[in-house]
């Protein structure tokens, strides 16, 4: 009989939480196998197509043989060029295609990869909490300590940058912030960028702004990007995606722009551990950046529908919740009696509603649940009653 070889995780993978959407689609498969009818609002991926001419323009490239071998690590020249002309265009910042844009296999890839290139053992990134799971994951995989700052309500869901000790900011190299934010869909404003500039100069911080939703807002408030303060480019980078945008969340495609030290860094990480984005989606990202907002306006008056329905009917049921301007996510208080998951599983087994419990976004998340707009609204007020008759 042979014998077989002992097989340990690292370190690393071990001390790994349970990542938060594989774990909520173990309860929605779980869900689907008692044969409840689950209406799903758990996850942020768009139920609407991608627009067809994005889909045309991906079509006619890949019959292109020269997109089929190995394409460029840092992007097509003309894909980053689409990046520069549609953030001219959008928030009337410049930047220079070769040196200040580096195309990302979807924003997460690159999130992923910046501690890499920056964090040694035993440096501190700064962490909103609650927020998107990939900040503090990237953080232990480059042997660094993520150092939370927690978002709450009375300080408008941004991070208290005050608070943070002058011991931690000692060996502070790096720092995520993200509006409009998953999971809160708060905004932030000119004073906030301004300020955290300030901050990244005076404590030699590079800032990382995920900016995945810049696009999804409503009642023509957009939202800045943090590139349009002066300064910003000089302490730090942005990351963008394509995904909720165009709704080519399956596509990954995504970039990152701004300081270009910081992308040289990100771009050696890159160069050794992946080859680069399948060039054909690059065409189809060019084609996406260039979509007429005719397009993108009809996208987001069909989440404003949704959204007006649901805030309208948990506001009538009784809950805590406010009125996002941006994104596709309501964030909501849970009734007094229950913590996040305690009211998740209420909602998925009384009612057959899947939603995300805060706490799984960070401790500070505790006491909030997470609402998803992408699914239809004839759905989403199935989703209101079913959540009326348990409550």
């Amino acid at each position: 009989m042979s014998k077989k070889i002992s097989i340990e995780l690292a370190r690393r993978v071990k001390d790994l939480p349970p990542y938060l959407f594989a774990a909520i689609d173990k309860m929605k498969q779980g869900a689907i196998k008692k044969g409840v009818d689950l209406i799903d609002l758990s996850i942020g991926d768009p139920d609407i197509p991608t627009p067809k001419h994005i889909v045309q323009r991906m079509k006619k490239a890949v019959e292109n043989p020269a997109h089929h071998r190995y394409p460029s690590y840092e992007g097509m020249l003309s894909f980053r060029q689409a990046v520069v002309d549609w953030y001219k265009r959008r928030f009337n910042v410049s930047l220079n295609p070769r040196t200040e844009v580096l195309s990302l296999i979807g924003s997460k890839e690159g999130i992923g990869h910046i501690p890499l290139a920056f964090i040694n053992p035993g440096d501190v990134v700064l962490v909103p909490s609650p927020g998107y799971p990939v900040y503090p994951v990237a953080t232990l995989f480059a042997g660094g300590k993520a150092h939370i700052m927690p978002l709450i309500k009375k300080n408008n869901f941004l991070p208290d940058l005050k608070a943070i000790p002058v011991s931690i900011l000692k060996k502070t190299k790096l720092m995520f912030i993200n509006y409009p934010n998953n999971p809160t869909a708060a905004v932030a404003d000119r004073g906030f960028y301004k300020d955290v500039i300030n901050f990244a100069v005076k404590n030699n911080i590079i800032v990382c702004h995920d900016a995945a939703y810049s696009e999804i807002y409503y009642g023509g408030q957009r939202p800045l990007s943090f590139l349009q303060m002066p300064g910003a480019k000089e302490v730090g980078i942005e990351f963008h995606s394509l995904s909720k945008t165009y709704n080519m969340t399956g596509w990954r495609i995504g970039f990152a722009v701004g300081n270009e030290k910081a992308l040289a860094g990100l771009g050696k990480i890159k160069t050794n551990l992946d080859s680069g984005i399948f060039q054909a989606v690059q065409e189809a990202g060019i084609e996406a950046l260039t979509t007429d907002d005719l397009v993108l306006r009809k996208i987001r008056n069909t989440y404003q529908e949704r959204r007006d329905i649901l805030y309208r009917g948990l506001k009538d049921i009784g809950l805590e919740v406010e009125k996002p301007v941006a994104t596709f996510y309501l964030w909501v208080q849970v009734p007094n009696g229950f913590d996040s998951s305690g009211f998740i599983a209420l909602l998925l087994e009384k009612a057959g509603v899947l939603a995300t419990p805060g706490n799984g976004f960070g401790a500070p998340g505790e006491g909030y649940v997470r609402f998803a707009i992408t699914v239809s609204a004839k759905k989403i007020k199935e989703a209101v009653e079913r959540i009326r008759k348990i409550l």
